[in-house]
């Protein structure tokens, strides 16, 4: 009579949480965010003595509105990164997605936009899965698969472009609708931003898959050991972030009425200083919705709030840059912090 065995599958409050040490791990999580938040709160302050017009509900309508696509593109990148991946492609796959659901309605004005945007998403899809296969079957480092498919897939933008744009005139109202448009006042890529915050967080925090996720970037060696397929989560991560970035590019180019071939060049980075600063950690394992809204606020209250106060565009990117390279210090003192404190509780 054969005997079956099974092993329980780790959770993400369980992923270094049943430790005194992933206690410490989780209290600071925990202080990170409200201190980031602090942050944001006294710089919104300063800012607003600065410019008494920053705290305007318009102003701040602008702020959440322009910072939507950005904290969509985090939610994917996240799952990437928790799982010590990295994904360079996509601004380029953003673009890719854009442009050929800009071109499906400027040759067929009378498209759904329900179905543009499923145009987006399938493309974002089929992007996300081809580098899912290179880096969870094929083994290529996710550096460089995705640097390379970058190329590619900008590439495909202009060929299918033919090197053109599409412009404003070209796109029917019912397209530019749809991320310039409102549900009970509230702009569309507000809702759309809150209702993936809202999918995410049930996702990542009680599905088991969600689980796997965070069990595989913290001991891939364990996750596999107690039955999880490391290859099937690598490649849904990264099918997950091409989706996303396939609806960042029909909502982009919806909302600037525009598609070119350079669009979103270098936006990759933009969303991997998001989750930076919201505290997902580089090495893997950790991550946490309300910590990536929190960074991709803060981006957005900068890019919106330094030019508000007249400071030059060359210090805007040296501010940004200055945060963000503390951001990363603090974690990894903090890492080292928590590391030591674990290995000195071992041996007691």
């Amino acid at each position: 009579m054969k005997t079956v065995t099974t092993q329980a599958v780790p959770n993400k409050s369980s992923v270094g949480s049943g430790t005194a040490g992933g206690s410490i791990s989780a209290s600071f999580s925990k202080f990170r965010e409200l201190g980031l938040l602090a942050f944001i709160v006294i710089l919104s302050i300063g800012v607003q003595i600065r410019n008494h017009s920053f705290l305007t509900l318009e102003n701040l309508n602008d702020i959440a509105t322009n910072t939507a696509i950005l904290s969509i593109l985090a939610v994917g990148m996240m799952l990437v990164i928790i799982t010590r991946g990295i994904d360079l492609s996509i601004g380029a796959t953003l673009a890719l997605s854009g442009m050929s659901a800009a071109q499906m309605v400027s040759h067929y004005p009378g498209l759904h936009p329900l179905a543009a945007i499923a145009i987006g998403v399938g493309i974002g899809l089929a992007c996300g899965m081809l580098l899912g296969v290179l880096v969870a079957w094929v083994n290529i480092l996710p550096i460089i698969a995705t640097l390379g498919m970058m190329n590619v897939f900008r590439g495909m933008t202009y060929q299918v472009s033919g090197g053109k744009w599409v412009s404003a005139h070209q796109m029917p109202e019912s397209f530019k609708q749809i991320a310039t448009g409102s549900m009970f006042g509230v702009n569309n890529l507000i809702v759309i931003a809150l209702l993936i915050y809202l999918v995410s967080y049930y996702f990542i925090n009680y599905t088991k898959t969600g689980r796997r996720i965070y069990a595989v970037g913290s001991n891939p060696d364990s996750a596999k050991i107690s039955g999880i397929h490391n290859e099937k989560i690598l490649w849904l991560v990264y099918t997950i972030m091409g989706g996303l970035s396939g609806l960042a590019g029909v909502l982009w180019v919806s909302k600037y009425a525009s598609a070119q071939g350079d669009t979103a060049v270098g936006y990759e980075l933009s969303v991997i200083a998001a989750c930076v600063l919201g505290g997902v950690s580089i090495a893997g394992g950790v991550g946490k919705i309300s910590g990536i809204i929190l960074g991709s606020v803060l981006l957005g209250i900068l890019n919106n709030a330094l030019p508000m106060i007249n400071v030059s565009p060359f210090w805007q990117t040296f501010i940004q840059g200055a945060i963000i390279v503390t951001a990363v210090l603090i974690n990894a003192l903090v890492k080292r912090g928590i590391d030591r404190n674990n290995l000195m509780r071992r041996k007691i």
